[in-house]
Parts: C-alpha cells; sequence; structure tokens
C-alpha cells in the first residue's frame, strides 16, 4: 500500500476555462455555458456528449471543437445514462418517456439520419423481469456484441449480439444480487472477454467467453456510482475501484496492488495513464447518499491527477460541485454545475521533464525523474543525461559501483572516454571491468576499448573472465579480434591469443604465435595444411624458412604436396571433393637455403612426378647435381653423380637456357656437359677450341671428321693449330693437309704460308702435299688447253656455216615434224637451226614466233649466263667507279656487303689459261646465239 501523501506533486497540465468563439463583430472571451439541466454526459467520436432531464425537453446535445452546440430531442421525459463508443458512430441512451419507473434503451447511429435527427435503430425497454427498477449504470463493448446494464436492485441485464439491432441479440438477467449495482466494465484480452461487476459491497467478474459465463467473486467491498473504471494497456487493463479509503486494482480472476487515497470518492476516470479521481475536499463534511456522488453547489470538490507508475501527483486543483470529466481531443474537459467547462491541457514531455528535473535532482530524486522519463517516452538522448547525472551523483559520495551501473545506462550515448578517465586508477579497475565488458557487448567498442578490456582481465589476473570474453559468442563478435590478439600476446597470454587467432581465422597471427614465441613448429606446419590454397602458399613463402630449418623432412613433404596436388587436410575426401590445385615449385626454391639435401629431394621429386615443371626447377636440380659432382670425393658415388648430371643435361630440357646450362657446366668444369651442349649447339669450333686448349691432338682430328663436312673451317683452323706448335705434329699435318686436298679447301700458297709459322714443319711436311697439286693444276692445263682447241675448231666452223648462210640460200630438206615427228604437211614452218614443225603443233608449242621450239631451252640458258655476266660486268665497273671517287672508301665497301655482293667468295686457283678459255668459249656461244636468233 503507498501513501498518496509521500508522492510528489507536480503541476503536469494547465488549467483554462473554455472562451465562447468570437462572433462576427470579434467580440468574445465569455465563458463558454452549458445549457441548463445537464445531468448526464460522455464524449466520444470528436464530440463531447450532454443529455439534460429538463421536462418536456430532454435533449441529447453535441459539442464539436468549434464549440457550435447542436442537439435533438431523445425522450420526452429525461436522459439518465449516455454511453459513446470510442471506435463507432454509435450513442446508446437511457432514458424515460413517460412517468413511473420505465426506463428506456436507445440505440443511435449518428452517421444515418432521420429527418435530420440521428437514426434509431433500436428501443428496447431495460427493466430486468419486468419488474419496476431504477437503471444505475451502463457499459458497451466495444465490438458491439455486448451491451450490460445495472440496477440499482442489484441486477444485471446482458445483451449479447448485435446491440443495434432487435432480431440479432439476446438479453437475459446475468446477475441478480442486494447490494445496488455501482459500476460495470468490459475487458478484452486476445479472445477472452470478462464484465467487471461492482456494487456496493461487493465486486465480481463473469467470463463471457465461456458458456454459463462463471462468475468470480474479487472482493468483499465495493464502491460509489462512477467510482470505478478500467485502465489502459500499460497497466494491464485492470479495474479500478476507489472506495473512501484506498483505490485497489483488480485482474479479472484476483486483486492487484492498491493505493491509500484517502477522502469520500465522487467520480473516477482513466486518462493515458493516468487515473484521475475527483474527492469531497476534506475541509467539508460529507453529504452523501449511497453513492456518495451527490453534492450541494456549496461544495468544494478536488481533483488529483495520479501517475501510478512512477507514484507522484501530475497535477491537483479546486472544483465547485464538478458534473463530470471527461477526455477528448487530447485534454480533459472538466463540467461543473454552473455550467462552465474548464479544460486540463497536458503540458509537453520536455517542459513537464524540465520543471521537475531541477526539484528532483535537487533532491536526489533520480529514480523518480528516470520512472518519469521513461514513462513519458523521452528519448533515449534524454534517459542518458539523467543516467549521467545519476551516476556523477553517486561517483562524488564515493559509491563506485552503483555510479558504474548508471554511467552503463548511458552506453550509446555517452562519450565511453567521461567514464573510462574516472575509472583509471587501479582501485577502480573493477568497475572499469564491468564497463567495457557491457561496451562490448552493445558492440560498441573499438579497438582501443578492447585492449583496455584485455589489460583489465591480465593485471586481475582473472583467467576465467578472460577466456569467458573471448569465448562469448560464437555468431557475433563484439570486440576487434586483431587488437585482442595483440594484447594476449603482448601480456603473454599465448593460448588465449592463438585461440583467437584459430577462431576467428587470423591465420598470420596464429603463425607469428606458434613461431616466434611458442616455438611449436608441428602445430604450426599442421595449421597451414589445413588453410585453403592461396593462404597456404602465402604463408610457405612467408615461414618455409623458419620451419625448414627446425623440421626439414616434414616442411619438404608439405612443399612437395603443395607444388603436385594439394587439398587442405581437414577435407573430407569423396567424389565431390574439389581438384587439387598445385604452386610454382619454383618459387619455393629459396627456402631450402642452407638445406641442399631436402632441396635435391624435392627436386627430384618434381620433376618424376611434374614433367613440365618450371625451368628454374631444372636449373637448380642441374646446379645441385653439379655441385655434389665437384665436391664428391669417393670415385664410385662421383660417377654415378656424375650420370645423373649428364642424364639430366640429356632430358632436352635446356633448349631454352642453352647458355645458361653452358655456365654451369664451365663453372663446375664438367667436360662431358660441355661438350654434349656444344654439340647440341652445333659449336663446332668450340669443340676443337676445347681440344685445342687441353692438346688433345687426336681429338682435333677426331672432331675435324665428325664435322668438317658441315663446317669446312675447321680443317684450316685444325691446320694453323697444329702450325703453331712447335713440338713434332707431322703425323696430325698429313692428315690434315690430306683433306684439305681432297676437298680442296685452300689454295697451296696459303699452305705454304700457314705452315711457315712453324719452325719444325719441314719442306718434307709438304712435300707430297705440293706435288699432288702441282700434278693435279698440269692435268688441269692440258685439259684447258684441249678445251680451248675445241672452242676454236668449233668457232672456225660456226663462222663458215654464218658465211653461207650470208652468200647462199639454205634448202630445208626436213620431211618430219620436230615435234610431233610426223611427216611435214602445208602449212609449215621452217627455221635456220635446221628443224621444221607443222604450223599447228608450232602455234601449239612454241611461246614465240621467232624462236624455235627446240633450241629455244638452250638458248635461253647461253643468254642468262651472257646477261649475268654484263650485270656483273657493270656492277664491278659501278663499284671501281665509287670506291676510285669516294673520300670514304670504307663505307662504299660496307654498303656493298650489306647489299650482298660479297656474299659468296670464289678462290680462283687455277691457271690464267683456263680462265682466258673460259671466256672465250663463253664469247662464242654468245655470238652463235645471237647470229642463230638473226636468221630466224
Amino acid at each position: 500500500m503507498a501513501a498518496y501523501l509521500q508522492w510528489r506533486r507536480f503541476v503536469f497540465f494547465d488549467r483554462e476555462t473554455v472562451k465562447e468563439p468570437p462572433g462576427l463583430d470579434g467580440a468574445g472571451g465569455k465563458p463558454f455555458a452549458l445549457p441548463p439541466g445537464i445531468a448526464v454526459c460522455d464524449s466520444g467520436r470528436g464530440s463531447l456528449v450532454f443529455g439534460d432531464i429538463l421536462p418536456g425537453a430532454c435533449q441529447i446535445w453535441f459539442l464539436p471543437r468549434s464549440l457550435q452546440l447542436s442537439s435533438f430531442q431523445a425522450y420526452k421525459l429525461r436522459v439518465t445514462h449516455l454511453y459513446q463508443l470510442k471506435q463507432h458512430s454509435i450513442l446508446v441512451s437511457i432514458g424515460e418517456d413517460e412517468e413511473g419507473i420505465n426506463p428506456l434503451v436507445k440505440v443511435w447511429n449518428l452517421e444515418k439520419r432521420d429527418g435530420g435527427n440521428p437514426l434509431c435503430t433500436r428501443i428496447f425497454p431495460a427493466i430486468p423481469g419486468n419488474k419496476p427498477t431504477v437503471v444505475s449504470c451502463l457499459t458497451v463493448h466495444e465490438n458491439l456484441n455486448f451491451m450490460a446494464i445495472g440496477f440499482a436492485d442489484g441486477s444485471v441485464v446482458l445483451t449479447k449480439g448485435d446491440i443495434t439491432r432487435d432480431r440479432h441479440s439476446k438479453t437475459q438477467i446475468l446477475h441478480e444480487g442486494s447490494y445496488p449495482v455501482t459500476g460495470l466494465a468490459f475487458r478484452q484480452s486476445g479472445k477472452t472477454t470478462h464484465l467487471f461487476v461492482v456494487t456496493t459491497e461487493n465486486i465480481q467478474s463473469y467470463m463471457l467467453s465461456v458458456k454459463d459465463y462463471p462468475r468470480l467473486e474479487l472482493d468483499s467491498h465495493g464502491c460509489g456510482l462512477r467510482c470505478s473504471s478500467l485502465s489502459d494497456p500499460s497497466q494491464d487493463l485492470q479495474f479500478i475501484v476507489a472506495g473512501n479509503e484506498c483505490v485497489y486494482l483488480y485482474q479479472p480472476d484476483e486483486r492487484g496492488p492498491c493505493f491509500a487515497f484517502e477522502g469520500q470518492k465522487l467520480i473516477v476516470h482513466w486518462y493515458r495513464g493516468y487515473l484521475i479521481i475527483v474527492s469531497k475536499d476534506q475541509k467539508t463534511s460529507p453529504k452523501s447518499e449511497f453513492a456518495g456522488n451527490e453534492a450541494q453547489n456549496s461544495d468544494k470538490q478536488v481533483l488529483n491527477i495520479y501517475d501510478l507508475c512512477n507514484k507522484f501527483i501530475a497535477y491537483s486543483s479546486i472544483f465547485d460541485d464538478i458534473v463530470d470529466v471527461l477526455a477528448e481531443w487530447g485534454s480533459l474537459y472538466v463540467l461543473t454545475r454552473d455550467g462552465k467547462i474548464h479544460v486540463l491541457q497536458e503540458k509537453d514531455t520536455q517542459t513537464k521533464l524540465e520543471a521537475c528535473k531541477s526539484m528532483l535532482f535537487r533532491k536526489n530524486l533520480f529514480e523518480m525523474a528516470i520512472n518519469l522519463a521513461k514513462s513519458h517516452h523521452l528519448d533515449s538522448d534524454g534517459l542518458s543525461e539523467i543516467f549521467r547525472q545519476y551516476g556523477d551523483h553517486l561517483y562524488n559520495k564515493g559509491n563506485h559501483d552503483g555510479a558504474i551501473q548508471q554511467y552503463i545506462r548511458t552506453i550509446g550515448k555517452l562519450e565511453p572516454s567521461y567514464v573510462i578517465r574516472k575509472f583509471l586508477d587501479a582501485q577502480r579497475i573493477h568497475n572499469l571491468t564491468a564497463y567495457l565488458q557491457t561496451l562490448h557487448l552493445q558492440s560498441l567498442a573499438n579497438a582501443d576499448h578492447t585492449t583496455l578490456l584485455l589489460n583489465c582481465y591480465t593485471k586481475l589476473k582473472d583467467s576465467s573472465k578472460l577466456e569467458e570474453f573471448i569465448k562469448a559468442s560464437d555468431s557475433e563478435v563484439r570486440f576487434d579480434v586483431e587488437t585482442a590478439i595483440k594484447v594476449l600476446r603482448q601480456a603473454g597470454y599465448y593460448s588465449h591469443a592463438v585461440y583467437l587467432a584459430e577462431k576467428h581465422e587470423h591465420h598470420e597471427w596464429y603463425l607469428k604465435i606458434q613461431l616466434e614465441d611458442i616455438k611449436n613448429y608441428q602445430e604450426a606446419l599442421h595449421y597451414i595444411g589445413k588453410l585453403p590454397f592461396e593462404q597456404a602458399e602465402s604463408n610457405m613463402k612467408r615461414y618455409g624458412k623458419t620451419l625448414m630449418h627446425h623440421v626439414p623432412n616434414e616442411t619438404t613433404e608439405l612443399l612437395k604436396i603443395l607444388c603436385t596436388d594439394y587439398r587442405p587436410s581437414g577435407d573430407s575426401e569423396g567424389p565431390g571433393m574439389l581438384e587439387g590445385k598445385k604452386a610454382n615449385s619454383e618459387e619455393f626454391i629459396p627456402v631450402f637455403a642452407n638445406n641442399s639435401r631436402e632441396l635435391k629431394a624435392f627436386l627430384e621429386h618434381m620433376t618424376e612426378v611434374q614433367t613440365d615443371s618450371p625451368q628454374g626447377v631444372y636449373d637448380t636440380l642441374l646446379e645441385l647435381r653439379l655441385q655434389n659432382w665437384a665436391h664428391e670425393q669417393d670415385e664410385q658415388i662421383k660417377e654415378k653423380l656424375h650420370n645423373e648430371a649428364l642424364t639430366l643435361l640429356k632430358s632436352g630440357r635446356f633448349k631454352t637456357v642453352f647458355d645458361k646450362a653452358l655456365v654451369l657446366c664451365q663453372m663446375h668444369n664438367f667436360k662431358d656437359g660441355v661438350l654434349y651442349l656444344y654439340e647440341q649447339g652445333k659449336l663446332f669450333q668450340q669443340i676443337m677450341h676445347y681440344h685445342m686448349q687441353n692438346e688433345q691432338y687426336k681429338k682435333v682430328i677426331e672432331v675435324c671428321e665428325l664435322y668438317g663436312d658441315q663446317e669446312a673451317c675447321l680443317w684450316e683452323q685444325a691446320l694453323g693449330y697444329f702450325a703453331r706448335k712447335e713440338e713434332d705434329c707431322k703425323e696430325y699435318i698429313a692428315a690434315v693437309l690430306k683433306h684439305i686436298e681432297n676437298k680442296n679447301l685452300m689454295p697451296p700458297l696459303l699452305v705454304v704460308q700457314t705452315l711457315a709459322h712453324n719452325s719444325t714443319a719441314t719442306l718434307s711436311v709438304i712435300k707430297d702435299y705440293l706435288v699432288n697439286k702441282l700434278q693435279k693444276q698440269s692435268r688441269q692445263i692440258e685439259q684447258d688447253e684441249q678445251r680451248i682447241q675445241k672452242y676454236r675448231e668449233e668457232t672456225t666452223r660456226i663462222r663458215q656455216e654464218i658465211e653461207e648462210l650470208k652468200a647462199s640460200p639454205k634448202i630445208f630438206q626436213k620431211t618430219k615434224c620436230s615435234i610431233c615427228t610426223s611427216a611435214l604437211e602445208l602449212p609449215s614452218v621452217h627455221f635456220l637451226c635446221g628443224h621444221s614443225f607443222h604450223q599447228h603443233c608450232f602455234e601449239s608449242y612454241s611461246e614465240s614466233d621467232s624462236e624455235c621450239p627446240t633450241c629455244m631451252p638452250e638458248n635461253r640458258k647461253v643468254m642468262d649466263m651472257i646477261r649475268a655476266q654484263e650485270q656483273k660486268r657493270d656492277l664491278h665497273d659501278q663499284f671501281q667507279h665509287q670506291l676510285k671517287c669516294s673520300n670514304d672508301g670504307f663505307s662504299v665497301v660496307a654498303d656493298y656487303f650489306g647489299r650482298g655482293v660479297f656474299n659468296k667468295l670464289t678462290l680462283i686457283t687455277d691457271l690464267p689459261s683456263g680462265k682466258a678459255a673460259t671466256t672465250i668459249e663463253a664469247g662464242l656461244q654468245r655470238e652463235l646465239l645471237i647470229h642463230t636468233k638473226r636468221s630466224t
């Protein structure tokens, strides 16, 4: 029970008297006056509704917001009860049309008209069981399916069905008793409907949604007329009953709280979370009947507006003889017996809070201020400010635990640094930890807050809280994970840091801590093997050297898998598993620094299972094998390594990097590899020079024999090499000279000049060569002289034929065609060369009308030779002319060299007579051909 005398009083409503609207002349300002005789009233649907009891008039009045009164006659004698529904334009009234106790219920549809008046849709008598008794109260359900009427004899009549029609409703006596019924109220909760019935002596509830309407008595005391009401959902739709000592609240099945509001209650209403009570002024003596609501005009009455949630009085004022209190248009309207209307306008929330905050804060009534702000739906910014001031107050008093609780309620509005600065002292670290925890739970913490909270945990050495924090939520992370990992690592909580890194897939941090702090290399390697391909590849490049140093075998195995067919070790195998990926093995070669044994195993594995490995793999493997071969002392192992290196060279993988492989072999003095590469690169001169440098004379001769046909200059170089040797090389010189002689590779004079540099080479060395050469030249001279004689005789013969053709006629005696060998027939074609043709054969086979088809191929060869000689002669003359006239002879030679004039160099070793004979022969052929064409 709460005593209202202890409740704070505020003025949350402004009181004014309703004035008449200004007229046409602008006059106004007089208090608005209701018609006389108003006895009952209600409100809803935008109007205040009144009923009078003046005999003969009996009007129902409507007062809209414009204060333009309108009315219609509802009854002949009096109107005793009105009920305006809030959700429908339906008005239910009870009154009398004739003397005696004969009340009538009328249902009016305000939206429909009948002769200018609202349409009355239903009329029926309100007497229970034909017993004449006075109606005491009326209530109607908003769904229009229930209506209850209470009587002074203690009975209640319930109408179920459509209350606007006779045919669709049923009326029955719900309750009978000995005490007058003073209040009725329907309560709807979901599909359950209850009816509260209060008399002067008891309170009961009926469940109307169940058959037979079960009844439950809630209390054994009641209240007077108009001293009960139904609250809104803010008070859980409780039934309010106001006695002279207390105000009681009831649920349909039990009694709720009560409030000790003393005084004789006259009127009770509920309005927007407020309880409105009109009671007699305690300074006057009570004058009550059974209802206690009729007072003389001189009585003073007090209107109190209570906030039951926050336990304060929102407004209190004294009025003269209140008729009723109505709620409409967002305000309260108080009707007094003198016909005046007073409006109570609730102040806005900000104004109310400003009015009360100063007093509440001054008296440290922060809880009341908070409840008041919440009940008036103050925004979060306003509430946060109250929490802050409350927290400051508690902090200044030394109540740090209480203060931090208030500061926690400001999270999201108040800057966290404001609170953190207050609790940075070591003695208050528990409070700071609580604040930071809540900050993280609301996902409003930044990296600095996470750092601070973790430092608090570590300083408190509260491992359980620390684990709870980092393992709190698997679905949502409320802190910066990377910051948490850094702080935990710095504080030495490696296991917690590793847990966070693994859980949130911060692979880099996990590996850093495992390798640098915990030194658990096996676990780090196993973790990399579970990562997706891209991350496993990048981390092996980053940490591969460290892992190779400590766990070389396991690291090598993982690299083999990574570069061939990698699948994360956590993946389940099955037909639907993704195809494995492979990394570039060449990129991992630096990982094997100082681990040549593992490197060799890795490279050999790659070349075996992946023949298309990058070239760098083969290059490194070759270099590694050559190094091992060069440093090996055991002859058997050395021979094995030699064969492995040579096999690798012969695998055909070094064609594109020939130079690199050659350099490697030369660096390690790998003779067989060098010679093999020279051979593959057709570097025959280098092969011979290699043997020359090693003075392997037989090998020099072998190279010339093997590759001399492809590169003839090898024999010349061999001759020069042996000629420079001071030791006895007659055997090798003789072999070279024999081959030079057979192939006619060098002029004899050049051979003699070459051998002149050798002091040990005597004339006997080249005696046979010179003799053979001279004999050949002698035979060539004889052949040339015979040819000259033949050409001379041929020339004489041709000249004679020419003279005969010039001086005597030519007789054509051919009888067969030279093409088809058939007998000649006219027309035919004859040439001076002696060939004859059918005309049709000649036209078919001849390319020119002036040339013999039979002689033309040979003649063309001769003509082509003549033209070529003339062009060469002209080119030679032009070259000689430019060379003489130019100041820079070298540029002229370079220009002709670039044009390919000197591409083919012919060494002339024959005697001049042979050259002359050749020239004579060419001249004779050219002259014969010219004369032949002329005769045609």
